[in-house]
């Protein structure tokens, strides 16, 4: 007869030897449809509807990437991507720092319903104001304009943005910022030199979570950019599916170079993703 205190160890190798399995399949599903995407890109059009899920070709088609790339005017749409996102990504970021701490620190009269506001930002449906904002944007002139996509980038990301800062703000300790202006500082250099480097991984969330919705964003900009020297890159796969649609690796290669940059910037800023994410969830 085994003692419980045989069996423990046991058990809990056995347990974590589980858990490990579960992970790795659940990294294996993660991963899997990456794999079938790169590999449908390298291959002929013609061999794709073979019965081998996945093979990889004897002779890759690294053509596909350059067709996929001259062809899918990805230099230009990557560009206007680039201009918008980050743009975005800045505004949404600085505005919601500012927000949470405003909500988070200082006392005022309407601090609770700015909160409530706030909050409902959250269930609030993009389609739903899709053409109240085409109307008002076409009153001041934003169709068809950069500005007209970045506006409703940043206000659709304000609010779980700055409910993330909040929770980052809360583990802060006021004594800080009454340190720093005991020693003279202004409310700017307060925020900036003690409270902004403290949030970083709330910021890096906040980036990171900002820049890789708004990349993919493709209904708004669908709905106000109408110029194709504006359009940004999801743009190309929608443009493949009308040019090339027998020519399926093709269409798989546009898909793994738009994909490509938000999967690189998720896979340098995971930690900080989950390390802001998590900020507050102990001390509320």
């Amino acid at each position: 007869m085994v003692s419980p205190t045989a069996a423990s160890p046991a058990l809990r190798r056995a347990a974590k030897a589980l858990l490990f399995a579960f992970l790795a399949l659940v990294a294996l599903l993660q991963i899997f449809p990456l794999l079938w995407v790169f590999d449908y890109s390298i291959q002929k059009s013609g061999d794709l509807f073979g019965p081998q899920l996945l093979s990889f070709p004897s002779l890759p088609q690294w053509g596909n990437y350059v067709r996929a790339w001259t062809d899918g005017r990805i230099p230009r749409y990557l560009l206007n991507s680039v201009i918008i996102v980050v743009s975005s990504t800045l505004a949404s970021t600085a505005i919601s720092f500012c927000m949470a701490y405003a909500l988070t620190r200082l006392t005022w009269k309407l601090r609770a319903l700015a909160l409530g506001v706030v909050t409902m930002g959250m269930v609030v449906p993009i389609h739903t104001t899709l053409l109240p904002n085409f109307i008002w944007f076409g009153y001041f002139g934003l169709i068809n304009t950069r500005l007209g996509v970045i506006i409703p980038y940043v206000a659709f990301t304000l609010s779980f943005n700055t409910l993330v800062y909040m929770g980052q703000l809360k583990t802060i300790p006021p004594s800080m910022e009454e340190s720093a202006f005991i020693d003279g500082a202004s409310w700017p250099r307060m925020l900036w030199s003690v409270v902004a480097p403290m949030a970083k991984p709330a910021t890096m969330t906040v980036a990171v979570m900002t820049f890789l919705n708004n990349w993919n964003e493709f209904i708004m900009a669908n709905t106000y950019l109408s110029s194709d020297d504006l359009r940004t890159l999801p743009f190309s796969i929608f443009k493949f599916q009308g040019q090339y649609s027998s020519d399926y690796a093709v269409q798989f290669a546009c898909m793994v170079l738009v994909a490509l940059p938000p999967l690189v910037l998720y896979f340098f800023s995971s930690k900080w993703i989950m390390a802001g994410a998590t900020a507050g969830a102990i001390k509320g």
